[in-house]
């Protein structure tokens, strides 16, 4: 079965607000075994609204739609909805005791736009709305499902796991679906797909794979459609089995794990803490490790070494290696590690030091040289990255490798 989603407004095509609601739609679909093969954004007009819904009807199943339900003149999608349909707006006195209610407890006057909220298609279910005023929309016609909600995130994602899901779920019969993704870090998307061929010529024809490339690391999400779940979670489990011995080193968590979460859970098993030295990320390595919930146990904190002096005087960098070598380089980063790993007392230290750009690039030290340094009292090492001509995708790039760098170093030495 196939269904698709159009997002309405003006505003998501001029790029003023980011449609975020479309990828959760997409996720939230693909979980019951829908196959989203259609996603449009159109502008809020009657004729663009009129097409995109006559175009969806002859290629889908279920057709969710958000925006344009609110109580402004350019909210036209429930009226421009009683058109496709051949239908009229009709009171609904429940929805319309319940606008008065949220106006009534927050002490506010009910407008005319206010009470239009309650008129609602004649031949529609009320997708009751519980954190809003304009109800979502059921229509079910010549076997099609269509689920019109309001484009307000919050509003529109419980609408639709509290109504409109256990609705698609009585229409419809859906294959069982399950997915496994594996998390890599430190290989590119294309000599991935080399190592792995092997492997990708010897899937089932049941299950898909789709390589999800991000900066510094690369998802490889397995799909398995069908109505046996154990077989298909049995022969998921030997693909992945099979994975981690073709490509293992570079496989660093599955599902929804992040580096830094994975991080996390190594420091706490095995009682150890870290701290940090950041020349070219600027806190951004900080950032990633103090995102995670319970992080105080391990980290210790963090040293903005930007400016020269704060590596000599902070972290006891040899201002001759400063004149001679340059912050970017291995010395550099090895001293400004091992001398924070001593001033902190922690177990590791990560430093890094490198040419954001998009300027400051030599011939020898173009833009996109990053050093990064692991210290601990097993050893303390550099390694030298390219990470590219982008400032952003560098630091990002960058925080990402170093912390894999000492995931590495964890499992090899504790």
């Amino acid at each position: 079965m196939n269904a698709e989603i159009i997002t309405i407004g003006d505003e998501l095509l001029l790029g003023q607000v980011i449609d975020t609601n479309s990828a959760w739609i997409g996720q939230e679909l693909n979980k019951i075994g829908l196959h989203v093969h259609f996603k449009s954004t159109i502008s809020d007009t009657r004729e663009a609204i009129l097409q995109a819904l006559t175009d969806a009807k002859k290629r889908s199943n279920v057709i969710v739609i958000t925006g344009g339900l609110g109580p402004t003149k350019d909210d036209i999608t429930k009226i421009t909805l009683t058109e496709f349909f051949n239908t009229r707006l009709v009171l609904n006195q429940k929805v319309l005791d319940w606008v008065i209610s949220i106006f009534t407890s927050r002490k506010l006057p009910m407008l005319e736009s206010n009470n239009l909220q309650a008129m609602i298609p004649e031949n529609c279910e009320v997708l009751w709305n519980k954190n809003g005023t304009a109800p979502g929309m059921w229509f079910f016609e010549n076997d099609i499902a269509y689920i019109s909600m309001p484009g307000v995130p919050f509003e529109m994602k419980t609408i639709f796991e509290e109504e409109a899901v256990p609705k698609l779920k009585s229409k419809f019969t859906f294959p069982e679906i399950i997915h496994r993704t594996i998390q890599t870090c430190g290989i590119g998307e294309s000599f991935l797909a080399k190592q792995i061929a092997p492997l990708e010529d010897a899937l089932p024809g049941y299950i898909r794979l789709a390589y999800l490339p991000a900066v510094g690391s690369v998802r490889l999400r397995f799909s398995a459609y069908g109505a046996d779940q154990q077989k298909m979670n049995a022969d998921l489990n030997g693909i992945v089995q099979h994975l981690y011995d073709l490509v293992g080193e570079f496989i660093f968590g599955e599902d929804e794990d992040s580096m830094q979460k994975v991080i996390g859970v190594l420091l706490k098993e095995k009682q150890l803490s870290l701290a940090t030295a950041e020349s070219c990320t600027g806190g951004y390595l900080a950032h990633l490790i103090t995102s995670i919930p319970g992080s105080s146990a391990y980290y210790k904190g963090s040293i903005i070494s930007y400016a020269n002096e704060i590596k000599i005087n902070e972290l006891s960098v040899e201002p001759e290696i400063l004149k001679t070598e340059g912050a970017v380089s291995e010395t550099c980063v090895l001293q400004m590690a091992a001398n924070l790993r001593n001033k902190f007392n922690t177990d590791f230290a990560i430093a890094t030091s490198g040419i954001a750009g998009p300027e400051g690039g030599t011939a020898s030290k173009p833009v996109g040289t990053v050093w990064i340094a692991v210290s601990s009292s097993q050893k303390t090492f550099a390694r030298k990255f390219n990470m590219g001509d982008n400032r952003e995708r560098t630091i990002e790039r960058t925080g990402l490798t170093a912390l894999d760098l000492l995931r590495r170093h964890i499992l090899e030495c504790y």
